[in-house]
């Protein structure tokens, strides 16, 4: 549905090391995009869509935009329970904040379980499960 999305950064090496470790366990992986930005993608070979995260401000975006002045919600797709728990540890040991442990979500009938990590700009990134309920 998505081709990208986007959003900036304080510090670009806070956000790669979160990044990095809190989406591995998820199968993504980050790439390089130039000396101020990276993208999360599925692999170097399937990049779209992707996420970019970076530290200037893209042309098109308006002069008086603030970075993360207003948090985002961004969940990620997991491919089982296990992949949510590393998730969690991974961005807590890297540079996150917990906003809420592994577990269930959601009425029972979803079969949602998910974590919360705050990242180091203070956006909520979620990892979740669908188990079909």
């Amino acid at each position: 549905m998505l081709d990208h999305f986007g959003f900036r950064v304080r510090d670009l090496a806070s956000a790669r090391r979160f990044y990095d470790a809190a989406l591995r366990p998820l199968g993504l992986a980050t790439m390089d995009n130039g000396p101020t930005s990276f993208l999360v993608v599925r692999s170097a070979d399937d990049h779209v869509p992707f996420l970019w995260i970076g530290t200037d401000r893209p042309n098109f975006w308006r002069a008086d935009d603030k970075t993360s002045s207003s948090p985002i919600h961004v969940a990620f797709a997991a491919r089982d329970k296990a992949a949510v728990d590393a998730f969690h540890m991974a961005a807590i040991g890297n540079g996150g904040v917990d906003n809420g442990p592994p577990g269930p979500r959601g009425p029972k009938e979803m079969g949602y379980y998910a974590a919360f990590a705050i990242d180091p700009d203070g956006n909520n990134i979620e990892a979740g499960f669908r188990d079909g309920g």
